[in-house]
C-alpha cells in the first residue's frame, strides 16, 4: 500500500472480517490508519453487518472507529443513477450501488475494501481503488 489513500470504504464483507479479526484485514486496517486514511461505512452497512451471531460488543468497538454516511434521498437518486449507467437494476445491485454512490462522493484517492470487486467496478469505473477480499 504504497500510494495514499485519503479514505477507505468498507463494504458488509469488509466490516463482517474487521468485526471478526480477520488478520488480513486487521493488517489493511493498520496500515490505513498509519497513512491517516479516514475509514467510512454506508448507514446500511450497519444493517447487514448486524445478526444475533454479531459479537455485540465488537460490532460497536469498530462501529465507533468509522464515520457511518447516511443514505439519504439525495444518495438513493444517485445511487439509481449509477445502476442505470452501469445497466444493471434491481435488488441484488441496490446495496452495492449505495456504497459505490457513497465511495465516489468521499475526499480522494478512495480505496475500497470489497468483495464484490466486479460489480463495484462497473458502479465505481476507476475512480475509487478496489481491494479484493
Amino acid at each position: 500500500m504504497s500510494a495514499r489513500i485519503e479514505t477507505v470504504v468498507l463494504d458488509s464483507r469488509g466490516m463482517s472480517a474487521w468485526i471478526s479479526q480477520a488478520r488480513g484485514v486487521l493488517a489493511m486496517i493498520r496500515a490505513f490508519h498509519s497513512m491517516g486514511a479516514g475509514l467510512v461505512i454506508g448507514a446500511n452497512t450497519v444493517v447487514e453487518v448486524s445478526h444475533a451471531k454479531a459479537n455485540t460488543a465488537r460490532l460497536n468497538w469498530v462501529l465507533s472507529q468509522v464515520r457511518i454516511e447516511p443514505v439519504t434521498e439525495q444518495a438513493a437518486r444517485a445511487a439509481a443513477a449509477l445502476l442505470q449507467q452501469a445497466g444493471l437494476h434491481g435488488h441484488k445491485y441496490a446495496i452495492d450501488a449505495t456504497v459505490a454512490e457513497m465511495a465516489l462522493r468521499q475526499p480522494g484517492p478512495v480505496a475500497m475494501l470489497t468483495s464484490d470487486v466486479d460489480d463495484m467496478a462497473k458502479l465505481c469505473g476507476a475512480h475509487v481503488r478496489l481491494i479484493a477480499l
